[in-house]
């Protein structure tokens, strides 16, 4: 009896230790901060289903290379609250013995997203060892028949099989990272007519540019011209990689008027972008000592940049990836060498907040001007919901920081008026009163005195339109 009692006080202590490791530190300091304001609730989420339409996807790539398992987090996505998921299709994969397609794996994937009201979209990249190319990141673009040839056919084959789910196919991943200008407008020309002649109705995503790479667009573009074929694609793609996510709109803007020069039916898409939550060596935004802290923050503010432009924006990615030489800190979900579940980051419950408030229902105004007592460059991004106005507000200037802390801000809104509006911080999710002396509309315009204000968007908002909810999960 005693050997018994012993067993199962050893047995507490080592569940105990289990559950501590599992402890998200950072979310508990986030919960616990907070500007000093009264809090009135928390903002209500919704899952995907819940959700008519939006525009916001998340990363589930690189399962094609095994670099995460699908099951493992797979429930998380729909409660996530995007509407769309990124999947790579991973012909080696899917084709390891020539002119044979085992496309199991990509099944629970494709339909494990779908059954959740989230839309796949495929990206259609890298090569296949067994016809003599490579399957990493970088990996030149293939030009021998034969091989293309065998691509053209699996290309054909995939779309057969998804093109009832699947309407949005991506052609290569990031080729100005390894492939030659020709090769990928060969490859990008080819690909899409392949795909059109199986699903004449399918939604064509091209370039995928690793950064804003404007030269290698123009040239693409140039050559898409010379062949009659700027219209080959409805969406241009890219991963604008910066420490600070509000310096590369500046870039995004020219990548824009460049479309439109060309073909200004094609839409801008940004298809994968996300930030390390530590000092990673390799990869995007490598050497910087980032935290979980300012990974949450930098979402945030890709996230609302994005929106209030009306592009299309993916969050790179819903786990942390084992790559063959490192363990990826990218992750809204902290995840180890084994691909198991740890728990969510505080990015996980930002992300889910944005997603949930800012569907398709919210209508972007653009960023609205504004007068202020504070040297800081502040973003003011404006939008609608059901007629009633709302704002995001947050410092632009600098880098995403570790500090829980806000600084109180006299503000004047143009353009804009509150009649009883609350404050939410949009990462944790925490819904606070706005002190009536603080607010003053006049004229068209809406003064705030005192307002925290932070690194990170917090959201302004008319009560009504601000439903609460509870307190999200501590895991």
């Amino acid at each position: 009896m005693r050997k018994i009692l012993m067993f199962l006080l050893i047995n507490a202590v080592i569940n105990s230790m289990t559950t501590a490791q599992h402890r998200n530190i950072n979310w508990e300091k986030f919960k616990s901060s907070g500007p000093e304001l009264r809090q009135v609730g928390w903002l209500a989420t919704k899952s995907s289903k819940e959700i008519k339409s939006s525009s916001w996807s998340v990363g589930c790539e690189t399962l094609d290379r095994d670099y995460a398992q699908f099951s493992v987090y797979k429930n998380w996505v729909g409660e996530l609250g995007v509407k769309h998921g990124r999947l790579q299709s991973g012909w080696a994969k899917c084709e390891k013995q020539k002119g044979i397609y085992s496309f199991e794996w990509l099944d629970s994937c494709v339909y494990g997203l779908s059954e959740q009201a989230v839309k796949p979209w495929i990206c259609l990249c890298y090569g296949n060892p067994v016809y003599g190319s490579g399957i990493r990141l970088g990996a030149k673009i293939f030009t021998d028949e034969a091989e293309m040839t065998a691509w053209f056919k699996y290309v054909e084959a995939t779309v057969l099989r998804y093109k009832n789910v699947v309407t949005e196919w991506e052609i290569w991943n990031e080729p100005n990272g390894g492939g030659g200008l020709n090769e990928y407008a060969n490859l990008l020309i080819r690909t899409a007519e392949t795909i059109k002649k199986v699903q004449p109705d399918a939604v064509i995503m091209g370039f995928s540019l690793a950064g804003i790479d404007l030269k290698y667009a123009k040239e693409i573009f140039e050559i898409l011209k010379a062949n009659n074929k700027l219209n080959i694609i409805d969406y241009l793609t890219y991963h604008p990689y910066t420490n600070n996510p509000d310096e590369s709109y500046a870039d995004v803007d020219k990548l824009q008027s460049m479309i439109n020069s060309y073909n200004p039916k094609i839409k801008l898409y940004q298809g994968e972008n996300g930030c390390p939550s530590q000092l990673e060596w390799t990869h995007a935004l490598a050497y910087y000592p980032w935290t979980e802290i300012s990974q949450a923050k930098w979402f945030m503010r890709r996230m609302a940049g994005d929106r209030v432009r009306d592009i299309p924006s993916s969050v790179f990615t819903i786990i942390d990836l084992r790559y063959y030489n490192m363990l990826q800190s990218f992750g809204l979900i902290r995840s180890n060498l084994l691909h198991e579940f740890i728990y969510k980051r505080p990015s996980y419950y930002g992300v889910q907040h944005i997603a949930g408030f800012f569907d398709d229902s919210a209508r972007a105004q653009g960023e609205l001007k504004y007068e202020s007592n504070t040297s800081r460059k502040i973003a003011v991004a404006g939008f609608k919901k059901e007629g009633s106005p709302i704002v995001l507000i947050w410092y632009k200037d600098q880098i995403p920081g570790d500090d829980l802390k806000w600084d109180l801000v006299d503000i004047t809104i143009k353009g804009t008026n509150f009649k009883d509006p609350v404050y939410v911080e949009m990462i944790t999710g925490k819904v606070y009163e706005i002190n009536k002396a603080a607010l003053k509309n006049k004229g068209g315009d809406v003064s705030f005195s005192k307002l925290p204000v932070w690194d990170s968007p917090v959201m302004i908002a008319e009560r009504l339109q601000v439903k609460l909810g509870s307190e999200p999960d501590k895991k």
